[in-house]
């Protein structure tokens, strides 16, 4: 059936406003936004992605994460184009050294759909960023040449745009280097086209073990049956370690109980809630962004209603390259003759000597 083909979905992305707005009634403002917005960021949405979108619905939490809005024409003089400083830690095409034991590589432009949020936006869906073969051996080299760095991660546009071979040869590669002692995929296919999961991909993962995928999702409606399936097959033919980093985002998933009902979905499935992320300061962004104390109060939120394994760590990656800092709510009062005060998730008081 061409619906489970991944190949199919790519061919047959949504690309163009004829096309989206001939399954999707747009409003007013949706449809002035979208030619703007398509000068600067490419729109792309796969037909599986398109199917979770209520078409009648503006604020569907689908819709909002692919759809310009006019939010995304404004630029506030906080937002820049590359707020993580990725570029200026370069030292190679494709390769992002900012912590001392892990880099980031770069290894593919697209994406099966283009986040109205996403951070590289001014790189992916531009040809020019594609990264050759040329490349990808440059970054080996430094790779092996940087005994510091314990971690490599694989990251995109989404990496598993590559072929089965071409994965193959990238972890062989990397899986030689001694002083590399894990490798993650950043994807979010298991999302936006889980159909990418095939057999041919889990059989090559599972050949180079340990591996941890990191995931993308951000709202229980996405969470679908065949998304389920394709996480099922990752932990049991891919024999891979599955984790999820969601943004907090606004109008979508910044309350409590949304993300109470993500979070114990995940784990039903078998991944591991790792990062929920504050929206990073890239231009457009300021409508998906939640204030930090709100943030910090949906944590607490969370705290005492849903066990340790079910709940990430909240995070702001720090404009300008200064890495993750964790946000979390304050639970420490003071200390006082030896004794220590704290509030609960509850906020009711309790001393401790030590």
């Amino acid at each position: 059936m061409a619906w489970l083909d991944w190949k199919w979905q790519m061919q047959n992305r949504i690309q163009t406003l004829d096309e989206l707005s001939s399954k999707v009634t747009l409003t007013e403002s949706e449809r002035s936004a979208f030619s703007e917005a398509n000068r600067v960021f490419s729109f792309s949405l796969s037909p599986y992605y398109l199917s979770l979108i209520d078409p009648e619905d503006p604020d569907c939490p689908i819709r909002k994460q692919a759809i310009p809005r006019p939010e995304e024409l404004l630029r506030k003089p906080n937002e820049v184009e590359d707020p993580l400083a990725e570029e200026s830690h370069m030292p190679v095409k494709g390769v992002t050294h900012r912590y001392p034991d892990r880099a980031l590589w770069y290894l593919s432009h697209v994406c099966a759909v283009y986040c109205r949020f996403c951070t590289r936006k001014r790189k992916v869906s531009d040809s020019l960023e594609t990264p050759h073969r040329s490349d990808w051996e440059l970054a080996l080299e430094y790779f092996r040449t940087q005994k510091e760095i314990r971690e490599v991660i694989l990251s995109g546009g989404d990496p598993l745009t590559l072929s089965e071979n071409q994965l193959d040869w990238i972890l062989k590669e990397l899986k030689t280097i001694p002083h590399i002692n894990q490798i993650r995929i950043h994807t979010r296919y298991p999302v936006t086209l889980p159909m990418r999961i095939t057999d041919e991909l889990c059989e090559v993962l599972s050949t180079h073990f340990p591996l941890f995928v990191v995931t993308h999702f951000n709202h229980p409606k996405e969470i679908t049956e065949l998304a389920a399936s394709s996480i099922e097959k990752l932990i049991k033919k891919g024999h891979v370690m599955v984790l999820n980093q969601s943004v907090l985002l606004k109008g979508i998933n910044d309350n409590s109980k949304v993300l109470e009902e993500l979070n114990y979905r995940l784990v039903k499935v078998g991944i591991k809630p790792y990062y929920l992320h504050q929206c990073d300061e890239v231009y457009g962004s300021h409508g998906f962004v939640v204030p930090m104390e709100r943030g910090m109060q949906i944590m607490t939120e969370l705290r005492g209603k849903q066990s340790g394994i079910c709940q990430p760590l909240y995070v702001k990656d720090l404009t300008g390259g200064g890495g993750k800092v964790p946000l979390t709510p304050q639970y420490y009062i003071e200390e006082k003759d030896g004794k220590y005060k704290f509030q609960n998730y509850r906020g009711i008081p309790f001393e401790v000597s030590h």
